[in-house]
């Protein structure tokens, strides 16, 4: 119970979440970070890079327990290998995982399915090292968060037409209430693959679109495209969605107001 708990990717999206309720739940917080920070409230940060295999092992030592936030759009697999080799090698009692629901039902096959679809590959990749490490582990799957949505929605109507994927929903989630998910999984034993977590609704992209536009006052001419591939098709099917897991409380458009009138409060 003394032991530090180590988080990765601290600084991101999740990560930045998940450091002070562990803070608040009275734990000693390190935190993997690719660019040096100074320490402050009661966060020591470890430099290193999961991918080049850089600072893990510093990292990892006198860390009990271990949530793995660090992720990209390419060589989580690879990150997850290092990671788990060096906590195996510290001793650590509980390493908990973040992926992404659909990462074992969505197909990435051929190159198209690896160009538009990898990442669910690359974390199926990291799930299976983090099950294959020896140290006990959780793995938490969750849908895409409101965050990530609103990156993608924003870039996309900067187009004066804007394609739109045929057939693709989305079940977005709250980035804090699945920190609070983490912090719960963290602070137990090791639990394997849990339930999966996804938001309240779901939501075809161009209603996203739509009511992102609409709360900018702005409109684009949408087209519908049809993605080729098995990875696409699956996607379609719902393949990325868990309706039965729909135990997230905030939805998209009440983030969206929130947000939103933060940036303009702030601006």
């Amino acid at each position: 119970m003394t032991s530090s708990i180590l988080v990765t990717g601290g600084t991101g999206t999740l990560g930045r979440h998940v450091v002070p309720r562990l803070r608040e739940a009275g734990r000693d917080v390190r935190v993997l970070s690719r660019q040096p920070h100074q320490a402050a409230d009661g966060v020591r940060y470890v430099t290193g890079d999961l991918i080049r295999d850089e600072g893990i092992q510093a990292a990892v030592d006198g860390a009990g327990i271990i949530v793995h936030c660090a992720g990209g759009r390419k060589g989580d697999d690879q990150a997850a290998r290092n990671l788990v080799r060096a906590a195996k090698r510290a001793g650590a009692r509980h390493l908990v995982f973040i992926s992404v629901i659909g990462a074992d039902r969505i197909p990435v096959t051929s190159r198209i399915d690896r160009a538009m679809f990898g990442y669910f590959a690359f974390k199926l990749g990291a799930e299976q090292a983090v099950a294959d490490s020896g140290v006990p582990w959780t793995t938490l799957r969750a849908a895409q968060f409101h965050d990530l949505i609103l990156m993608v929605t924003r870039q996309m109507a900067k187009l004066p037409v804007i394609p739109v994927p045929a057939g693709s929903r989305f079940q977005p989630v709250d980035t804090g209430e699945v920190a609070d998910r983490l912090v719960e999984l963290a602070l137990g034993a090791p639990a394997g693959l849990v339930p999966d977590m996804g938001g309240p609704r779901i939501y075809r992209m161009a209603d996203l679109l739509r009511s992102y536009l609409r709360a900018r006052g702005a409109h684009r001419p949408m087209v519908p495209v049809r993605l080729p591939g098995r990875a696409a098709r699956a996607v379609r099917a719902g393949a990325n969605l868990a309706p039965e897991r729909a135990v997230g409380h905030l939805t998209w458009e009440d983030f969206l107001t929130d947000r939103l009138k933060a940036e303009r409060s702030e601006g």
